[in-house]
């Protein structure tokens, strides 16, 4: 289909690609990856013909055709409807929908044989095209990329940059090239769009390339990985998580033959050495001269992605409830966001917020900030230190600070070794931290952003789509620092890996009321398909209910009202321990006061009183600790149980 051979592409001095070769076949699914910079997105435009390499060429098959996914299409400006944009894809079927149009008006006024005959051609022709269901698959493809039936009918305009880029997508997919250029497709998805596309991916019949940072749609879209790396295309029989695999094979294998190579070096430079002034030896000294200067010598393994070795505390310890929203509400107009709904946040929780866009998940984070007003009460936990990270806090970066005045700027009285220590984890290393903020990527930006959250003194992190224009080494080192961060948090992520690695409770959107499921990402998609099943299982025994199973119902409705009565006393309870544990930990913290007054220790009696005073309290409060865990998972159950 297409075969890169001897490929020399620089940008100005810096050389891109240097003798690569790549050779994509039909129902290739490629994932194309490497760090920021290495030139995956060029590699795409050469592909397309928009850069002319320097050298080498670039074969293509004449039945080759391309449809290529890239940011530029978010310039594309029009009144179209979106279905109309997206229906652009069907130009010969349209072109003949207008002929048949006209036919069919002259038929009005001027019916014979000859304009018959030219219709049915017409009329064939378009039926072969796929005429007749065209319009049926543009809203289909549309509907799943996130649009709403409604929406359909509304013009490009009226949408805003990631949803246009959807269209953009759908466009090109009904395009139904023979190769798929897709140069970070999920950037402007959400969860169920993304899966959405990774179904499709699956069934699509051409070949696909997609430069991607997301590691779980990479594994279950493509089948090869190639890496660029050293101005080389290297390639790797199997989608990232072979490649990972595999790579680590490669490396240890070449840093094998690095070390016997420079170990061959030094013996050989030892000879040299030794021997060039002896006469009897000086020929063979100059021949291995001569060797060492033909040997094709071995890179090193280059050194593994950055290691965060920060640690990310803060000074003041919240209390056990960090926030509460009780019997909250929050509707834009007629749009219900949020109907009567609880929430609660407790120390220590890891929390990701999931679902599609329009949901209200960046509007709850603005809620639990406190800078959405709400209908209902909002609690914030004793000692709660907030910080909220979101995508336009990029634009609040000074543009003419360096990075590290930047840092220094931030509040968090570090000194500036530990600053210059912290963004060296970050990937800016050496001279980059006097780099200005206006100079940076989006990527580099986002990497500012996030430390500047970090090194604050929060205790409470909220973050939205931190992983956004993130490269894969970047999201392992948000990780990291999120794994050594010892608070709470809660975030906003489209990225299952990350969500995956952070998270311990997933909360979703669902009838207008915040849910949580008690477990990791994985375990929520294993439960969601679980009741999927189940509800279609459901709706389709619902029209063969049976008199025996009406009758069971108000045996059904007794043990409903019973569970739910005992979760309502189960609650009491808890809100009494909740009570009791709060009081003591109050209690606590008054004798750790007293304890840390250094007058106590001239007094031995008084010592002794406050440390068993101190001893019994902390006894007291691990058992109250003890029973609010009991009671939590008995209301967990009971709920679990009210929900089969």
């Amino acid at each position: 289909m297409i075969s890169i051979n001897n490929l020399n592409f620089h940008f100005g001095s810096r050389p891109m690609y240097e003798d690569a070769n790549l050779h994509i076949k039909p129902k290739d699914k490629i994932g194309l990856i490497g760090l920021n910079g290495t030139g995956k997105s060029t590699l795409l435009r050469i592909i397309v013909g928009e850069y002319r390499p320097d050298g080498g060429s670039i074969q293509m098959s004449k039945e080759t055709t391309i449809g290529f996914l890239n940011q530029d299409l978010l310039s594309y400006e029009t009144h179209e409807s979106i279905l109309s944009v997206a229906m652009q894809a069907f130009e010969e079927a349209m072109s003949l929908q207008g002929e048949i149009d006209k036919v069919l008006l002259e038929f009005e006024n001027n019916f014979h044989d000859d304009l018959v005959e030219k219709l049915a051609k017409l009329q064939e022709r378009f039926e072969a095209l796929g005429g007749y269901t065209m319009q049926a698959e543009a809203e289909a493809i549309l509907e799943g990329l996130g649009f709403t039936t409604e929406e359909l009918q509304q013009p490009l305009a009226s949408f805003s940059g990631g949803w246009r880029m959807r269209v953009m997508l759908a466009k090109i997919l009904l395009q139904k090239p023979s190769l798929l250029l897709l140069d970070e497709p999920t950037n402007h998805l959400d969860l169920p769009s993304i899966k959405w596309l990774e179904t499709y991916l699956e069934r699509f019949e051409g070949a696909v390339v997609i430069v991607s940072h997301d590691r779980e749609f990479l594994d279950k879209t493509t089948n090869m990985t190639v890496e660029v790396s050293g101005a080389k295309l290297n390639v790797y029989a199997g989608n990232y998580s072979f490649y990972v695999e595999e790579k680590a094979l490669r490396n240890e294998i070449q840093k094998g033959a690095y070390e016997n190579q420079q170990a061959h070096i030094r013996q050989t430079e030892r000879f040299i050495e030794r021997f060039k002034a002896k006469a009897t030896k000086a020929k063979q000294a100059q021949s291995r001269m001569k060797q060492l200067d033909r040997l094709e010598r071995i890179e090193d393994v280059a050194p593994e992605a950055a290691k965060v070795n920060f640690s990310f505390k803060f000074n003041i310890q919240p209390g056990r409830h960090i926030l509460r929203l009780e019997h909250m509400s929050k509707a834009y107009g007629e749009k219900v966001i949020f109907r009567d709904t609880n929430v609660h946040v407790e120390r220590g929780d890891k929390i990701a917020l999931i679902g599609g866009n329009g949901k209200g998940k960046s509007t709850l984070l603005r809620i639990i900030a406190g800078t959405e007003p709400i209908k209902g009460k909002r609690e914030l936990g004793h000692n709660v230190i907030m910080s909220f990270y979101a995508q336009h806090q990029l634009e609040s970066l000074n543009v003419d600070n360096e990075i590290l005045q930047e840092m220094q700027q931030a509040g968090s009285k570090k000194t500036e070794m530990e600053l210059r220590t912290l963004l060296g984890s970050f990937l800016f290393t050496g001279d980059d931290v006097f780099k200005k903020i206006k100079v940076l990527s989006g990527g580099e930006k986002s990497r500012v952003a996030l430390a500047k959250t970090l090194i604050s003194e929060a205790n409470f992190l909220m973050l939205d789509e931190p992983t956004n224009h993130l490269d894969m080494q970047s999201v392992n080192i948000l990780i990291q620092a999120l794994e050594q961060y010892e608070g709470t948090f809660i975030i906003i992520s489209h990225d299952r890996y990350f969500v995956e690695n952070m998270a311990t409770k997933i909360w979703y959107i669902e009838d207008y009321q915040l849910k949580e499921y008690p477990g990791t990402y994985h375990e929520y998609e294993t439960f969601q398909e679980k009741r999927e099943k189940e509800a279609k299982q459901l709706a389709n025994a619902a029209p063969q209910v049976s008199k025996q199973s009406q009758q069971k119902q108000p045996r059904e409705k007794s043990e409903y009202n019973q569970l739910n009565n005992q979760l309502k006393q189960v609650n009491r309870q808890l809100s009494e321990v909740e009570n009791q544990v709060q009081q003591l930990e109050t209690k606590l913290a008054s004798h750790e006061s007293e304890l840390a007054d250094p007058k106590i220790y001239g007094n031995v009696e008084l010592l002794q009183e406050v440390t068993a005073k101190f001893e019994k309290v902390k006894v007291e409060l691990d058992k109250a600790q003890e029973k609010w865990e009991e009671l939590m998972i008995e209301v967990e159950d009971l709920e679990a149980k009210l929900a089969e």
